[in-house]
């Protein structure tokens, strides 16, 4: 093991899980020389995500806003008005208006409607049939139905999408001088996309799509309903199909437990929150300390961030027996893969749900689904786990 974590490590890529084996056992509260504390253990993960006085404010640390921009830029000026981004009050807010989307009436609404997207894009798909499952039906799926959320018509979300790819790499921990500039170039012409639907949601009746709803409140800027736009459109589809990727992924990898979950598909509900669990689709989250805290023995000064290694807490044994089994039934501690406390993820429920429709309908239409290449490809990103192409073959 070596003597300090490092984000660039080749193990992280090769050996994730033994790297951060040594870390977890010898020292789970870690400090690098490079600035920052590193957590590998689900309890103290816990503890730090749940505490009310840590800040995820980041842009307006001047390091962290300059290596973006500056506090002035586009990308920085939109990160700073959003949900993710915001503490406290202004996050109470923030949370309030985007939350009257994920109500228990609207997972109900789309326990009826994501069944008949899921069986929109399947029925295009025939016995013995390969095809690639990101761009097929991982990412189609998310889109389509965050894109009703908000209220992006159908005509407009490839575009949309396209705008808002590079914002979202905002959150790596370092952002090249190209996506620099992409990000920076990109966040005037998302906000003014999201400009144009918020005029038109003004002439319009209220809707129950974000847009309309947090327009008709009369509380929000123009700016934070088009910042927050673009932040739930891409943590709405990338979060939910690096899942369904990462997911179908373990169960390749896994073939007994796919078969017990096409044997048994009252698994479901256990097996997805299991997956989100094995591969988790965010690596990291971080957070700064506004008062000193206490991890175990070590107490961790105010103003030094503290990053969370989700690969490290989902394989956690003192929170998970067997933690790098697969098992599709297991119960008790949940996963962090959706974050906890006051920024856990408000749309872990609908993310749970479009998987497994996808993986219960993929399952009972295909007594074979298999890998059509030996070895899945990655895309090259700091924070998320993501596939850049799966293909896949199934058959009847």
């Amino acid at each position: 093991m070596t003597a300090y974590f490092d984000f660039t490590n080749p193990l992280l890529e090769t050996h994730r899980f033994e790297y951060y084996k040594g870390f977890q056992e010898n020292d789970p509260v870690h400090w690098t020389p490079y600035g920052y504390w590193v957590l590998f253990r689900y309890a103290d993960a816990e503890l730090l995500l749940r505490t009310p006085s840590v800040s995820s404010n980041f842009p307006a640390n001047p390091n962290w806003a300059a290596a973006r921009g500056g506090a002035t830029s586009p990308a920085v000026k939109a990160a700073g008005k959003w949900m993710l981004m915001q503490d406290g009050a202004d996050h109470r807010r923030l949370r309030r208006g985007i939350g009257k989307i994920f109500t228990p009436r609207m997972i109900d609404k789309m326990r009826v409607r994501v069944p008949e997207i899921v069986d929109e894009l399947l029925d295009g798909i025939r016995d013995g049939d390969e095809i690639e499952l990101m761009s097929t039906l991982a990412l189609p799926l998310p889109i389509t139905v965050v894109s009703e959320l908000i209220g992006i018509p159908e005509q407009d979300r490839s575009m949309f999408r396209v705008l808002t790819e590079p914002i979202g790499q905002l959150i790596d921990r370092a952002v090249s001088p190209d996506r620099l500039i992409a990000m920076n170039k990109a966040e005037p012409k998302s906000r003014a996309y999201v400009f144009k639907l918020i005029e038109r949601a003004r002439c319009e009746e209220p809707t129950d799509t974000l847009v309309s709803v947090m327009t008709h409140e009369g509380e929000y800027t123009d700016e934070e309903i088009a910042s927050n736009v673009g932040l739930l459109y891409n943590a709405g589809h990338e979060t939910t199909a690096n899942l369904i990727g990462n997911g179908m992924t373990a169960l390749l990898e896994q073939p007994d437990a796919m078969r017990a979950l096409r044997d048994d598909p009252s698994l479901m509900p256990t097996a997805v929150e299991e997956l989100s669990r094995f591969y988790p689709s965010a690596r990291f989250a971080a957070r700064i300390l506004t008062e000193d805290l206490k991890i175990r023995d070590t107490v961790i000064p105010a103003g030094d961030a503290v990053f969370v290694a989700f690969d490290a807490v989902g394989r956690d044994p003192e929170a998970y027996p067997d933690p790098h089994r697969l098992d599709l039934g297991r119960t008790g501690v949940k996963s962090l893969a959706f974050s906890a406390g006051p920024h856990h993820c408000m749309g872990k429920a609908l993310g749970l749900l479009e998987a497994g429709a996808l993986f219960g309908e993929m399952l009972r239409r295909f007594g074979t689904v298999e890998l059509a290449r030996e070895t899945p490809s990655y895309q090259h990103h700091f924070n998320l786990r993501a596939l850049a192409d799966l293909p896949i073959r199934l058959r009847a």
